[in-house]
């Protein structure tokens, strides 16, 4: 008689019910990734599932109605149970989402962001829709936060002291107003400043000596002035006409009055106003890549190239049509003799994004006299809508430092 074989003593896993089979760690990690209102309601598939939103490693507190994001007084109840209930344990991520808010949530939003950090958060995420919230001008007290994104908040003086968030390593801002005088800390590697409002009158200082990436997009107010990062790898600095660093006596030939004295508002350096020193490139001329896109009529640069520093690491830098205005186009000669090393230069002339019709690329040729911009320029790009006059102007300046063109 044949032995009989031994039966699995364990239950076989149903079908439908695979995801309950999984380990509590996980389950608790994949009810984080669920708006809070869906995690709690798992609590009803099953005794196993009744306390399993309590330990979540993250929280998205998401105001969603069909499918948008709603107010936060839809929620203000649901969250302060939940933030009673739930155990104490360390979070991960932290999202706070909602479009509107009144006043007497301010202070609620608030004590959610102090809870947050209290439980160890990693990644801290808070969007308002619409409005700016403000928030508690108080420190950030945290050795574990690394990741901080803001947007639709107003944010104070000592907030943005990040010497009690030795971990920090990315800030994002967008859509924020900015009423503080310095953004410091020691450990930021990656910051990016979307569409951002700054009302003072002094320029706002930036201190991340560690900084590798810079993102200023669409900033409104006084050009932030950079202090020295030397770690820098990447910066795109975008300036567009709401920056108060703009000349107001523009014309279409380039000129800015700060270069004669008629001088206008915008153009006259105020008390505090470092102007002896570059306020943007003198930061971002460590850097190994770069992108230069400020509106025709922003003055700062035309200013910081009075004092224009050495790109000494620059390998690949991307201008515009700024840079190409004036009779002699001095703007583009300046940065181009002061970047030793650069390897590729793109020129983006009346186009934004893909809409370039025309694409010529060119070469520095070595052999047609001596170099009086870098040795190793094996790429220059012109992208453009058309071949017109101002176009043909600065083909022939490029042709001038034995630079070679050819139509794609």
């Amino acid at each position: 008689m044949s032995p009989r074989k031994k039966r699995n003593s364990a239950p076989p896993v149903s079908v439908t019910d695979r995801i309950g089979a999984l380990p509590d760690s996980i389950l608790h990690h994949v009810l984080s990734f669920l708006p809070v209102q869906a995690a709690v309601r798992t609590c009803v598939l099953a005794r196993r599932w009744r306390h399993l939103w309590r330990y979540t490693t993250g929280l998205r507190i998401v105001g969603l109605k069909e499918g948008k994001y709603s107010e936060v007084k839809d929620l203000r109840k649901f969250v302060e149970h939940l933030l009673i209930l739930r155990e104490r344990t360390d979070l991960d991520t932290v999202q706070i989402k909602f479009s509107k808010f009144c006043e007497e949530d301010q202070p609620r939003v608030n004590l959610w962001v102090r809870f947050a950090v209290m439980c160890k958060v990693w990644a801290l995420t808070l969007h308002i829709g619409n409005g700016y919230l403000y928030l508690d001008d108080l420190p950030l007290v945290s050795r574990h936060l690394r990741t901080l994104d803001l947007h639709g908040v107003t944010l104070q003086k000592t907030f943005l002291d990040f010497a009690s968030c030795p971990g920090l390593e990315d800030l994002r801002m967008s859509n924020c107003i900015i009423n503080a005088c310095r953004i410091s800390s020691c450990s930021l590697k990656h910051l990016s400043i979307w569409f951002c409002i700054y009302y003072l009158e002094c320029r706002i200082h930036i201190s991340t000596p560690c900084l590798v990436s810079l993102k200023i997009v669409h900033y409104s107010g006084r050009t932030p002035f950079l202090e020295n990062m030397a770690l820098l790898e990447s910066a795109h600095v975008y300036l567009h006409n709401c920056c108060e660093d703009a000349c107001l006596k523009y014309d279409d030939s380039g000129v800015l009055c700060g270069t004669n004295n008629n001088a206008c508002e915008n153009c006259v350096p105020i008390e505090d106003d470092c102007s002896r020193e570059c306020v943007l490139l003198g930061g971002i001329s460590s850097a190994k890549h770069l992108k230069l896109l400020p509106e025709n009529g922003t003055f700062i640069f035309a200013r910081d190239l009075k004092h224009c520093p050495t790109f000494t690491k620059l390998k690949t830098l991307l201008l515009n049509e700024y840079w190409c205005e004036g009779p002699d186009l001095d703007p583009l000669a300046c940065i181009l003799k002061n970047s030793p090393v650069l390897e590729k230069l793109t020129l983006q002339l009346f186009s934004k994004g893909q809409t370039h019709k025309v694409e010529m690329k060119g070469s520095y040729s070595s052999v047609e006299g001596p170099a009086a911009i870098s040795e190793h320029l094996n790429m220059v790009e012109v992208k453009c809508n058309a071949v017109d006059e101002k176009v043909l102007k600065v083909l022939k300046f490029l042709t001038a430092f034995n630079i070679r063109f050819g139509f794609m």
